[in-house]
């Protein structure tokens, strides 16, 4: 058994080298002059309230290899308590609540959660909608507890400070020990729970300081809260910014501008949608944000012109970087604002895709042919030529072993090969292509293809074409009949407020023409307008092109 293989033993090494560094801000209401009230945790805080609350759970039976449903909103007490699940060594099962009832169901049943941990209404609706009902036996509420007994943080507390005073240690878990449990959010398809180990989490915040270059002592704002538990590993103060975290796209800029200032932020992660809205209120505003030297966005493309009008609001230098992944192996490729602005973006408008970078250090990226069945062992002869669009597979030691309860996608996900860091290579479900100097380009989820009687189209390639249309907020490309006879359309959706959107007529003229000089995107004839596009709940970034084409087939005019 490895030692300190946990990920959570990152939070006694800094309680030890920082122990009075701040770990987290969380916001905490306004003074009557208005100005936001943060309460926080030193490492120090941190690492003894974790410790406490993990002897308690351990006390109560939610110890070593017991799976934990944890559904508690951001708050200091989600990461005291996700941490001390993984000192415990029990394994936390996150589900997005956003997915509705009946999903966080269906995941629920399939993880077999033996404990519940949650808020009020989240037992509420455990009882009344049966989650979790055949296999779940301790429960904990955070915050007041009604009538379904169990566990308060209150009692956990009373268990565990007696225990962690008399020298109670965090379990020593191996690196291919399982520690959680990630549900996907289910937008290109049904929630899936990946297996994610200890050495998964470990290899993960090795490669993301790698890519960054985030350095102990800054100060990060994530908009995207579990993002923040890599912070501590990182040397990071985490600030949590006011906001609804189930809507990026709605947030109020005001406090993200806020929050910057107010800590003097260095580094920031947030979503495509996010990043949008700020962007633009910061352009209205002319607003500048000279601390923060660094942001990561990830969840769906990052369009050129968001990245223009954030780095806009930067000190020079400042940098976007876009890592490309997915929950079950993150990251695999990533690029900068620099490249893609500087070179790859020009290739974008003419249908090349998105450039996602070169491959991470830890990772062997390779594309095989399009196939939608199962691949059981590796084989070199699955591969496509350099250049020719395929789908990725990736092979590296961040690569999540296998779906919990799922067998069925697991075979259709992984590829076994004795060579490879736990057994597999994870195939993305993307399509994509390696270039001649061995950048990744992405050119859309495989399922999202259209199937015509002339060959398949590919999403990214040709929407990206279409979107550099003034008046054009975002295109979706979508297939409309059964596969290998597939009519494509173009789904658009407008800039409100643009000049260039108001006369239809003249839109559909310019779009046509853009087609009309890419081979692939002259295939759109049919183009419709959409009032505003479905994403997905997580990060409000992918766009739901399922939803799109059945619209569509339905009379879209």
């Amino acid at each position: 058994m490895t030692p300190d293989a946990n990920i959570a033993s990152v939070i006694p090494r800094m309680a030890e080298d920082r122990p009075f560094a701040p770990a987290i801000f969380f916001p905490d209401g306004r003074s009557a002059a208005g100005r936001m009230r943060y309460t926080h945790y030193t490492y120090r805080q941190l690492d003894a309230e974790s410790d406490v609350l993990a002897a308690g759970l351990e006390a109560a039976g939610i110890g070593r290899g017991v799976r934990a449903a944890l559904l508690v909103k951001p708050s200091l007490e989600f990461f005291a308590l996700t941490f001390a699940i993984f000192k415990a060594g029990a394994v936390p099962v996150l589900v997005d609540p956003g997915i509705g009832p009946k999903n966080v169901g269906a995941c629920l049943a399939e993880a077999e959660p033996e404990a519940f941990i949650g808020i009020p209404a989240a037992h509420a609706a455990r009882v009344v909608l049966g989650w979790g009902r055949k296999t779940v036996r301790r429960l904990v509420t955070v915050g007041p507890r009604w009538f379904w007994g169990g566990e308060t943080m209150e009692s956990l507390r009373a268990r565990g400070a007696p225990r962690a005073a008399a020298g109670w240690r965090m379990a020593r878990t191996a690196a291919d020990e399982v520690a959680a449990v990630l549900f996907t959010s289910g937008s290109t398809g049904i929630p899936k729970g990946a297996v994610y180990l200890h050495g998964n989490f470990m290899a993960q915040v090795d490669s993301i300081r790698g890519l960054t270059g985030i350095r102990a002592g800054e100060i990060d704002l994530p908009t995207f809260p579990l993002f923040a538990l890599f912070d501590p590993a990182l040397g990071m103060t985490t600030v949590i910014p006011e906001m609804d975290f189930a809507r990026p796209g709605a947030v109020n800029p005001d406090r993200i501008f806020e929050a910057i200032a107010d800590f003097g932020c260095t580094s920031m992660f947030g979503s495509p949608a996010l990043l949008d809205v700020v962007g633009r209120a910061g352009e209205r505003g002319g607003v500048r944000l000279p601390t923060l030297r660094r942001v990561i966005s990830a969840g769906a493309s990052v369009r050129a012109d968001i990245m223009q009008r954030f780095l806009a609001m930067l000190p020079e230098g400042a940098l976007i970087h876009t890592p490309y992944g997915a929950t079950e192996s993150l990251p695999v490729a990533s690029i900068t604002s620099a490249t893609v602005l500087g070179e790859t973006q020009a290739m974008t408008a003419r249908g090349r895709g998105v450039c996602v970078g070169h491959p991470v250090p830890e990772a062997e990226v390779r594309i095989i042919r399009i196939s939608d069945a199962p691949i059981a062992t590796w084989d070199d002869a699955l591969c496509v030529p350099p250049g020719e669009v395929g789908e990725i597979v990736v092979k590296s030691p961040m690569v999540t072993p296998a779906y919990y309860g799922r067998a069925d996608q697991t075979a259709l996900a992984k590829i076994g090969d004795p060579g490879a860091p736990g057994g597999v290579r994870h195939r993305m479900g993307d399509l994509g292509y390696l270039d001649a100097a061995g950048r990744l380009w992405f050119c859309g989820r495989k399922s999202h293809r259209i199937e015509t009687a002339d060959g398949p189209l590919f999403t990214e390639p040709n929407e990206m074409v279409f979107n550099a249309v003034p008046g054009v907020r975002r295109t979706a490309a979508v297939g409309v009949g059964a596969p290998g006879r597939q009519e494509p359309v173009l789904v658009v959706e407008v800039e409100a407020g643009h000049p260039a959107a108001a006369d239809r007529a003249a839109l559909l003229g310019a779009l046509r023409a853009a087609g009309e000089a890419v081979p692939s995107a002259s295939r759109f004839s049919r183009m419709v307008f959409h009032p505003s596009f479905p994403v997905d709940i997580r990060h409000n970034a992918k766009i739901d092109r399922p939803a799109l084409a059945r619209w569509v087939e339905q009379g879209a005019r």
